[in-house]
């Protein structure tokens, strides 16, 4: 089992930007993909951008052309830039890592940082 440690959240204003970082216990290079979820109180939790290992990336429709994900295999972490935000990027943003191993698959997540938009 992977740990997964998230930092970077904060208060920004509406059209401020953040950096999200996800540090993984292990090298990242290992992990199949590394996924940053959101989620609001009494609401699922949604998966915002992905990469996988090798190096492709994905994105909701709400994060394209604003958030971009990236990872530093060297620091065995995982970034989300933020740009543009919104107050309805308001969530609790959680890291999550699967890796595949034939027939099966594990998946840890993070603790969750809190990131909050608002003037």
């Amino acid at each position: 089992q992977v740990q997964l440690v998230e930092s970077g959240g904060g208060l920004v204003q509406p059209g401020g930007s953040l950096r999200l970082s996800c540090a993984s216990s292990r090298s990242i290079f290992s992990i199949t993909v590394m996924n940053w979820y959101r989620q609001t109180p009494g609401k699922q939790r949604d998966l915002v951008a992905s990469i996988t290992n090798a190096g492709s990336t994905n994105y909701a429709d709400s994060a394209k052309g604003r958030f971009t994900i990236s990872r530093d295999n060297a620091k065995n972490t995982v970034y989300l830039q933020m740009n543009s935000l919104k107050p309805e990027d308001t969530a609790v943003y959680y890291c999550n890592a699967v890796t595949y191993s034939g027939p099966s698959h594990s998946s840890s997540w993070g603790q969750g940082t809190q990131v909050t938009v608002s003037s």
